[in-house]
C-alpha cells in the first residue's frame, strides 16, 4: 500500500483472502506471521487460512471494490456479562452437546470482525404527484329498540373517514448516510444477527480497525444501487405527506434525477467463535457486537449420546446377568425366583432405554439442520 493509504487507515494494510471460504479482509500488515507457512486463521469459517493478495493498491482496486478507509463505524458495546449470558444461552437446551461446546472454549476463542455496509449522500430533485388523505369525523345516530323496557334510543356514533384529494409538486432534497449492501450475503448475514441501530455510530478510529478483521465488500456500488431507490422514494413520500399536511398518502409518483452521490462505508460489530464438532471440524458461531444477537449451527454429539447408550446397555446386562443368577439360585430357594423373574422384565427395559440418547441426538440435529 501507498504510504497515503497508510496515513488514512493509520496503520500499514494488508489484504488477504481465506482460501476455503473465499471472505477477504483488511488487517494491519504487522499483525500477520512472519512464516508464510502458518497463514492466520480465517474468523469466519475458522477452517481456511487467511493468504495476503499479491500487487499494488491499482491492481488490487481491480479486485476489490473498496479498500479506502470507512466514515462510520459502530463500536463493540455489548458488556462482558451479557456476552457470557448469550453464549450460555447458545449452548444450553442441547441434549448431548460436544464436549467443547461451553461458554468458556467460545469465550477463549473470540474474534471481533467488523462487517461492512455502503453509505451514500444523494441528492434528488423530482417532480411529484400523490393521493393526500385528510382525517374527517362524520356524525351519525343509530336507533335501538330494548325488549326489557325503554323502547327506541337513540345513540351518536362518531366515524373517522378519509377524504383524497390530488397534489402535486416539486422535491430538490439531500439524503446523507443512505445505507445500502456491501456484501452478497447482508440479508442472510441479517437474519442471523439481526439489526443494528446506526444512531450510535461514530466516525472511524483507527485504534478501532487495528484490533479486528475488517471484512472488506464483495458488492459494489453499481450493483447496490438499485437497492437504495426504494428507500429514497419512500423518504420523499413521507416529507411530501408532511408539507401536504396529510394524514395519509397513496399513490406516489415521481420522476427523480439523481445528483451528488458520495459512497463511503459503514463497519459493524461483529464477535466470532467457535466449537468442535463430533468431526473435530470447526462450527462457527457470530453474535451481534452491538446487542448480544447469537448465530450458529447447535449440533449436539452422537458420540456422547453413543457413549451414554453403551453405559445403559452394559447395565442392563448387568441386571440381566443378575437375574439369571437369581433364577439358579431359586432352585435352592423358591423365594429368588420372582425376584429374578422381575430382573429380567427390568433388564430388558433399562436395554430398550439404551436408543433413546442415539434417537434424541438424531431428532434434534434433524429439527435444526
Amino acid at each position: 500500500m501507498t504510504s497515503k493509504s497508510t496515513s488514512e487507515w493509520g496503520f500499514e494494510p494488508a489484504i488477504t483472502a481465506c482460501d476455503q471460504c473465499g471472505w477477504s479482509y483488511l488487517v494491519p500488515a504487522s499483525a500477520l506471521p512472519a512464516s508464510s507457512g502458518s497463514p492466520m486463521r480465517c474468523p469466519h469459517c475458522f477452517t481456511g487460512g487467511l493468504s495476503p493478495l499479491e500487487g499494488n493498491p491499482e491492481q488490487l482496486d481491480q479486485k476489490l471494490p473498496r479498500v479506502s478507509p470507512p466514515e462510520l463505524l459502530l463500536p463493540f458495546h455489548l458488556q462482558a456479562d451479557k456476552l457470557a449470558g448469550q453464549i450460555q444461552s447458545f449452548s444450553k437446551g442441547i441434549p448431548f452437546a460436544p464436549v467443547d461446546l461451553n461458554p468458556q472454549a467460545l469465550a477463549s476463542r473470540l474474534k471481533r470482525v467488523y462487517l461492512p455496509q455502503w453509505l451514500v449522500d444523494v441528492g434528488v430533485k423530482a417532480g411529484w404527484q400523490m393521493e393526500a388523505g385528510f382525517d374527517y369525523e362524520v356524525v351519525s345516530h343509530q336507533e335501538r329498540y330494548s325488549d326489557t323496557g325503554g323502547g327506541w334510543t337513540t345513540r351518536e356514533v362518531k366515524e373517522t373517514r378519509i377524504r383524497w384529494e390530488p397534489r402535486q409538486g416539486n422535491l430538490d432534497r439531500s439524503y446523507p448516510n443512505r445505507t445500502a449492501p456491501a456484501l452478497e450475503t447482508h440479508d442472510r448475514l441479517r437474519g442471523e444477527l439481526g439489526d443494528y441501530d446506526l444512531s450510535a455510530s461514530q466516525p472511524y478510529r483507527s485504534e478501532d480497525a487495528q484490533e479486528a478483521f475488517i471484512r472488506l465488500p464483495d458488492r459494489d456500488q453499481t450493483n447496490a444501487w438499485p437497492e437504495v431507490i426504494p428507500v429514497l422514494q419512500a423518504a420523499a413520500s413521507r416529507e411530501c405527506q408532511q408539507a401536504a399536511g396529510a394524514d395519509h398518502q397513496r399513490d406516489f409518483r415521481w420522476e427523480p434525477d439523481y445528483y451528488s452521490q458520495n459512497w463511503t462505508l459503514l463497519l459493524r460489530p461483529v464477535f466470532t467463535s467457535y466449537y468442535m464438532d463430533d468431526q473435530n471440524q470447526p462450527q462457527p458461531v457470530l453474535i451481534n457486537g452491538q446487542t448480544g444477537q447469537i448465530s450458529g449451527k447447535r449440533r449436539a454429539s452422537l458420540k456422547r449420546a453413543q457413549r451414554t447408550a453403551l453405559l445403559v446397555l452394559a447395565a442392563a446386562i448387568f441386571i440381566f446377568l443378575f437375574s439369571v443368577i437369581l433364577l439358579l439360585g431359586g432352585i435352592a430357594l423358591p423365594i429368588l425366583v420372582p425376584v429374578g423373574g422381575m430382573g429380567l422384565l427390568v433388564a430388558l427395559l433399562v436395554g430398550l432405554g439404551a436408543i433413546v440418547p442415539p434417537v434424541q441426538v438424531w431428532q434434534f440435529n434433524r429439527s435444526n439442520r
